[in-house]
């Protein structure tokens, strides 16, 4: 009898003790799941260095809203995207690996996913850390539309509108998607989650609306009756807006990646911003995508959430070639101190302003002009969130933390692989840079685009050469002297560096084999 008695209280006394522990595991549990920063990718399109006042004082265009942004955390003034133009780095930014192992172009209208399958990607790495993930705006990063086709052709009825449209946002870690796809590109339709929210009934006619400079660029295809592009920003600023305060005080943090169309073509300004920059409506373009992206930070600090989020900006490529006659025209150089626009592999064309803010950890009015890229982004998330990245994603993702905590001063990759095109790479390693192939110029109309006024009124001359370019970034960061005569050991080092990264399919510790 008190043999079971005293086991009895012993039993009662284990279970008690069992369900203190089982209590406190899940209350640290919830510790440390609130202690989960939100983050929050705003992700500009064709926008230069010089168009920030934060990154160039004698820039043309007011940006108030990023440049409090930078004030009150790091800018990095030698952080570049993946690509000089638009699909391969969003792909790059969101799995952090070179475009190039896997592709070259952008995704063509109507065009399948960039993502493969089985491929990590930043929100898919998120939501297994107990994040709600969002996707908002330009997507341009592929569905499969053949899903929905019924027909050849891209009419509206070539279409079935009241299915969903696989291999989208959705299926590639977000759990919530709203734009456009992409503003040039059919359909010219609202999609939310998987889903047109209306069908379309009609063909484009570019003629409907006015664009305030250079041309449309809209591709042909299906559109609804009514559509108006000039309604893009303010309509997706609205659902970011709304995201925010939605999510702000779930249980869960968020990942909100906002990718603009702007300042890319069609340079389509709302008139409340004409006049409101001294570059054009190009400048007035970038002041109302600065306008929306200080709505979006007024709804993070009304939210009561701002000290807990990470906030990180940057832009996909280099301006558009009518940067060339803007300069001309306004005295505005986007690309401003480099060389090189859009698809080039000169640094004005993937070179690009990147802001990084998290109160009370990343220092505020700091600057770093350390190496650094775009796809970095997601390993050094993946140690904020304490995820382990396996060796066969993120393989060239350097963990950047330290540096931007600043922790480091010094930059945890010392090599960086630049690429627009197929077969035309240039290298950067510590302070040099090759360009593995006789110019660094990838546009066709540079004749014109009044490019040699440009070189003339910049102090460049012609220094094509077949054997390649080799440019001292510590000294000429502008890539105005070509030396590659002077020190071809330098090259063929470079070379060697480039041939070894392309070759061993990573470049990242953690993806050592």
């Amino acid at each position: 009898m008190k043999n079971s008695k005293f086991y009895s209280v012993v039993s009662l006394l284990m279970l008690a003790s069992l369900s203190s522990c089982s209590t406190t595991d899940l209350e640290t549990k919830e510790a440390i799941t609130a202690k989960m920063p939100n983050i929050i990718i705003l992700y500009a399109d064709d926008l230069g260095m010089g168009d920030l006042g934060s990154f160039n004082s004698q820039s043309k265009i007011p940006t108030p809203n990023l440049d409090k942004l930078a004030a009150q955390g790091m800018r990095f003034t030698d952080a570049h995207s993946s690509s000089a133009i638009c699909t391969p780095s969003r792909y790059a930014l969101l799995t952090g690996r070179y475009h190039w192992r896997k592709f070259h172009s952008i995704v063509p209208s109507f065009g399948p996913s960039a993502f493969s399958p089985q491929r990590l990607t930043m929100p898919e790495m998120l939501q297994q850390k107990g994040y709600n993930t969002a996707a908002i705006g330009k997507w341009h990063l592929g569905w499969d539309w053949k899903a929905i086709r019924i027909k050849s052709g891209v009419t509206p009825d070539a279409f079935d509108w009241d299915k969903s449209i696989p291999g989208g946002p959705l299926d590639n870690g977000f759990d919530y998607y709203f734009g456009d796809a992409v503003i040039n590109f059919p359909p010219y339709v609202w999609i939310e989650n998987d889903k047109v929210t209306q069908a379309p009934d009609t063909m484009v006619d570019k003629n409907l609306w006015l664009v305030k400079e250079g041309s449309m660029q809209f591709r042909n295809g299906p559109m609804i009756t009514g559509w108006d592009p000039y309604e893009n920003i303010p309509t997706t600023t609205q659902k970011g807006v709304d995201y925010i305060v939605q999510h702000a005080n779930d249980d869960k943090p968020f990942f909100l990646y906002f990718a603009y169309p702007s300042p890319h073509a069609p340079i389509i300004p709302n008139d409340e911003f004409d006049n409101t920059s001294k570059a054009g409506p190009y400048g007035d373009l970038v002041v109302e995508t600065d306008d929306s992206i200080g709505k979006l930070l007024k709804a993070i600090k009304q939210a009561g959430i701002e000290d807990n989020t990470i906030i990180i900006f940057s832009a996909d490529n280099g301006p558009e070639h009518y940067a060339y006659l803007r300069d001309e025209k306004f005295e505005h150089w986007s690309a401003y101190p480099y060389r090189g626009l859009k698809r080039d592999i000169y640094e004005g064309g993937h070179r690009m302003p990147m802001i990084v803010r998290w109160p009370n950890k990343v220092p505020a009015n700091s600057q770093t002009d350390e190496l650094i890229s775009q796809i970095d982004i997601m390993a050094t998330l993946a140690n904020v969130v304490g995820f382990e990245l396996p060796n066969d994603a993120a393989e060239d993702s350097f963990d950047q933390l330290a540096l931007w905590t600043g922790k480091s001063q010094t930059s945890s990759r010392d090599a960086l692989v630049h690429n627009t095109f197929a077969n035309k790479y240039a290298v950067r390693s510590n302070d040099w840079t090759l360009i593995d192939n006789k110019t660094g110029n990838e546009n066709s109309r540079l004749e014109r685009f009044n490019y040699a006024n440009w070189q003339k009124r910049h102090g460049y001359v012609s220094d094509d050469n077949a054997k390649g370019q080799l440019f001292d970034m510590a000294n000429d960061s502008s890539q105005r002297f070509n030396i590659i005569e002077k020190h071809p050991q330098k090259a063929a080092e470079l070379r060697k560096i480039l041939e070894k990264i392309k070759a061993q399919g990573w470049s990242a510790p953690h993806a050592k084999p």
